[in-house]
């Protein structure tokens, strides 16, 4: 495959994440790479420190994501695509700015970039655009150009990967309690205002949580659910500051005091198994669902389903030849942005906040 791109031929692809820690040594590093100039005090990095520490000092984020990249690679090969896949991350290595350097060295004029977060907003979205313009600007004027895919929230091989991971969790749990089973979604939580698009008043606001409830709602309907619930989970920030709400270890309480006795919980907010994922869900809310007497079943992530490499090479294929986007829902999700430029419609871009009294 050597097609048009933005205006030349594509020569790669690059798998852009998060990034995590490998090692005991790694977590503060990282931690402060993920909180730096956000004013986090340094009790709180060690609070999170403990999590990662729990586990050996070691997220599994980095080996999921070189899986997804050799399912990727599988992928392509079976279609005769003929495309080197590149790893960089925006907070622990590979850095993104020392994999755009190797992809310049190796000759890369220019590559597709496929970013492991799902959604619009601040986080899912724009921030991935500044980590391409600033990995470019870190190399100087010959960098690569790259093109980041579009956000695929609502697309349907995203959804039957998440489906067939909710049935799954559904036959795990005790025969007598599946018909009752609760259905329940999470997603990362945010400060309420960074929810609040600055983009088109016609999209509503609330970009991300909107995606959010429409991928929740495409799953329950494509699982059978009729009723379900979308929580949040992972919450950071000072008590003072409003996120959005509730958590799922609030929610288990609320369910289980409405005589709920066995709950499925999905975790449509991430591509794999991030280190919340695992502490938040299998460990906090999993422990919590045991005191209260709950039959508690996890949902996998997408990461690891077949699927989701399939996923890759369509939005590529359809970027590549113009096609029109393949999407289930109804909320607004938005296209491909260029060396690291915001969109056009600014969609994803929190309004400015008043500046503090003095």
């Amino acid at each position: 495959m050597a097609a048009d791109a933005a205006a030349g031929t594509v020569d790669a692809l690059l798998l852009l994440s998060f990034g995590g820690p490998e090692r005991p040594d790694d977590v503060m590093p990282f931690l402060e790479n993920v909180t730096r100039g956000r004013g986090v005090p340094p009790q709180r990095l060690a609070e999170v420190a403990q999590h990662y520490l729990h586990f050996g000092g070691v997220s599994p984020i980095n080996a999921l994501n070189l899986d997804i990249i050799k399912a990727i690679e599988s992928e392509f090969a079976s279609r005769g695509i003929d495309l080197p896949v590149y790893f960089g991350n925006r907070n622990w290595h590979p850095m993104v700015e020392d994999t755009v350097a190797r992809m310049a060295a190796d000759g890369v004029r220019s590559a597709l970039v496929f970013p492991t977060s799902a959604w619009g907003g601040y986080s899912g979205c724009l921030q991935y655009d500044e980590d391409i313009a600033r990995a470019r600007a870190a190399f100087g004027g010959n960098a690569p150009d790259l093109v980041k895919l579009r956000q695929y929230f609502d697309h349907p091989l995203l959804v039957e990967a998440f489906a067939a991971a909710i049935r799954a969790a559904v036959d795990s749990l005790p025969a007598e309690r599946r018909d009752g089973a609760r259905l329940v979604f999470t997603a990362h939580s945010i400060p309420v205002s960074a929810d609040i698009s600055a983009g088109p008043p016609a999209d509503g606001g609330r970009l991300y949580s909107r995606q959010v409830a429409e991928a929740a709602r495409l799953c329950a309907v494509a699982t059978g659910f009729t009723d379900y619930d979308v929580v949040w989970q992972s919450r950071s920030g000072p008590p003072q500051i409003p996120w959005l709400d509730p958590d799922i270890v609030d929610h288990l309480e609320d369910l289980s005091g409405k005589g709920v006795d066995a709950v499925v919980v999905c975790p449509v907010g991430f591509v794999s198994d991030h280190l919340e994922v695992i502490w938040d869900l299998d460990n906090e809310a999993g422990e919590k669902a045991e005191e209260l007497g709950m039959a508690f079943a996890r949902a996998a992530t997408p990461g690891t389903d077949p699927r989701f490499a399939q996923l890759v090479v369509e939005l590529i294929d359809e970027h590549m030849a113009g096609k029109s986007p393949r999407r289930l829902g109804d909320i607004p999700g938005y296209g491909c942005t260029v060396n690291g430029a915001a969109c056009a419609i600014d969609c994803c871009t929190p309004p400015r906040r008043p500046a503090a009294a003095t």
